[in-house]
């Protein structure tokens, strides 16, 4: 059964979501627990306190938060499993949905990938590109 993940960008400092929203994804998720698709997921903190570490030409360096330069941030992610590819994407377009009715005034760009669990290609036969890192 295909894996994926799914995670929630905004822009940084847009405040907490409205009541509306947390209660609506509530009853989502516990929806899609029931039905065994929600493994696992949730919220982000900002930025203020994350830490990347950069790999460039063989050197590792330690660049903490907040980002200056950051437009938007990962602000949630899940860990979905489906049957198909196709409910995968009507998953998740519903998620996105909810965000719309319940916090229109937030722009949020809600994004799906399958999850590799090798080196093949994911199920969508459209697509040939190899897992990212």
């Amino acid at each position: 059964m295909p894996r994926f993940m799914g995670f929630v960008r905004m822009e940084e400092g847009v405040g907490t979501p409205p009541k509306a929203l947390f209660e609506a994804m509530d009853k989502y998720i516990s929806e899609l627990a029931a039905k065994g698709v929600f493994v696992d997921g949730g919220g982000l903190y900002g930025t203020e306190d994350a830490v990347n570490f950069v790999a460039r030409q063989g050197e590792v360096s330690r660049v903490d938060g907040p980002y200056a330069e950051a437009k938007e941030v990962v602000g949630g992610w899940a860990i979905l499993q489906y049957d198909t590819v196709e409910e995968a994407v009507a998953g998740q377009q519903e998620f996105a949905e909810l965000h719309a009715k319940h916090w229109p005034e937030v722009t949020v760009v809600a994004t799906l990938r399958q999850i590799s669990d090798g080196p093949e290609n994911p199920e969508n036969p459209e697509s040939s590109d190899a897992p990212t890192g």
